[in-house]
């Protein structure tokens, strides 16, 4: 028997592309379906960003790529305030750490301004040390990109999925995508969750792209191969020695360590590049974690014996080819959109915009936005109004107003990764050591794995 009629379109995948997707499609009028293997929305390769907000100043000329990343930074910066989304306007430093380095900062100020990012510029070594005072002495000189900003990793992504559903969008986790036929006129996929149909199909599928093209459609236009990322998070104590983001000057092969405050008041460091077949579960290293820790203290020396608050690990869904992948499928009504890999976070906007017009759809206004508790430590948290009735987690000041008002929520958690992304408990100095009592009180009967000693550490 379908469930729920017949959608106008099915997305597969509920990371930063199909959570952004869903609201896309529904503000153009449709009917959707979102459809997610995990938990919660999220629970992929999404939750581990690094929650940069790009320009593209250093994306591949005239590409897909490059297009969406502009059209997701223009839309974010409209749409934030409305849903009361943070941004830390501090600029990147590109940072040149040899001669042969400098000497390639003019190819990347030429590359920006053919990308029309053309209020970038390069500052010597002085200037660098005069804007990031606790940089090590040996910088030669950084590409200075004013536009680069930091936001929430998580938040905005769960705001489109609410918008989406105030539209009448229906959410579907723990609902993996087991087979799925097409008659000419609609899919009719067969899930963990029961059987759906939809017109059209949107695979955002992530780290799975590949397997569900295969497994839908009888191949696959691209492969993935997973690659992992290493993080270190230092103390908030770190936060005053860096101010703007700093990258290193890119290679063929990878963008690099990347050293950056983050919204929630901390410094993080990485990722790590590592290719792996093991789709699930990427694990930290003591080799990796020692790299970076050990890189982070050469970039900013008073890093060198600060705290560490966490390190976690994350995936990428690298292709063969470097490029986003989409395969559009008119007469099969089918859109994948494959190898979006670490700019997808600020392209997943304009993604949706370009998804949405391969399909035909045309998107309308919506104002009635959902307004977000705020996790950022530049704007007021709840813990600062009163009757927020006890501190949950000290560490990160998390009221137990927060916690049961996102249990309470329109898309509650699925899982206590999904609170911790809601309301950042469990995230700081003692990783849920302290409050890990009070949670598995709060949330008893929430979850359909219980709150355990080793559920603190299993999904960030």
């Amino acid at each position: 028997m379908i469930d729920g009629g017949i959608f106008d379109v099915a997305i597969i995948g509920a990371g930063v592309v199909g959570c952004a997707a869903a609201r896309g499609f529904a503000l153009a009028g449709q009917r959707v379906l979102l459809l997610e293997r995990g938990t919660d929305i999220l629970s992929g390769a999404s939750k581990a960003n690094s929650a940069i907000l790009h320009t593209g100043f250093d994306a591949p000329r005239d590409s897909l790529e490059l297009a969406c990343i502009k059209a997701g930074h223009a839309e974010y910066l409209d749409l934030r305030e409305a849903r009361n989304l943070p941004l830390l306007t501090c600029g990147a430093l590109v940072v040149a750490w040899s001669d042969a380095e400098a000497a390639r900062l003019p190819e990347l100020l030429a590359q920006a301004q053919r990308n029309g990012i053309d209020d970038v510029r390069i500052i010597g070594g002085e200037a660098v040390r005069g804007l990031e005072p606790h940089l090590a002495p040996t910088a030669r000189g950084a590409l200075l990109v004013p536009r680069e900003y930091l936001i929430d990793p998580w938040s905005p992504f769960l705001a489109y999925v609410l918008e989406a559903q105030a539209l009448g969008a229906r959410v579907e986790r723990a609902a993996m995508v087991t087979g799925g036929t097409f008659d000419g006129l609609a899919w009719r996929l067969e899930t963990s969750r029961g059987r759906f149909a939809a017109r059209w199909v949107i695979n955002a599928a992530g780290l799975y792209g590949d397997r569900v093209e295969a497994q839908l459609l009888g191949d696959a236009s691209f492969t993935i191969k997973p690659r992992k990322g290493q993080f270190v998070v230092f103390d908030k104590a770190a936060a005053p020695l860096v101010d703007h983001i700093i990258l290193p000057v890119p290679s063929e092969r990878t963008k690099g360590l990347v050293l950056t405050r983050t919204v929630f008041g901390n410094v993080l460091v990485g990722p790590t590049a590592e290719e792996q077949e093991e789709r699930e579960r990427p694990t930290v290293t003591t080799e990796g974690l020692e790299m970076l820790i050990a890189r982070a203290a050469e970039i900013v020396p008073d890093l060198g014996g600060m705290p560490i608050t966490a390190t976690y690990a994350g995936l990428r869904p690298a292709t063969e080819e470097k490029h986003y992948r989409i395969r559009h499928e008119p007469d099969r009504h089918w859109i994948s959109a494959g190898g979006i890999r670490s700019t997808g976070m600020t392209a997943a906007l304009g993604l949706a915009q370009h998804l949405l017009a391969l399909q035909g759809g045309t998107t309308g206004p919506y104002t009635a936005a959902p307004v977000m508790p705020n996790l950022a430590e530049n704007r007021p948290r709840d813990w600062q109004s009163a009757g927020y009735g006890e501190i949950v987690c000290h560490c990160e000041m998390v009221t137990r107003r927060e916690i049961e008002a996102a249990l309470a929520g329109p898309l509650p958690p699925g899982d206590f990764g999904g609170l911790k992304r809601r309301t950042r408990c469990a995230m700081g100095r003692c990783q849920g050591f302290n409050c890990l009592g009070r949670l598995a009180e709060l949330t008893a009967g929430q979850f359909e794995a219980p709150l355990t000693v080793g559920a603190v550490h299993a999904d960030a």
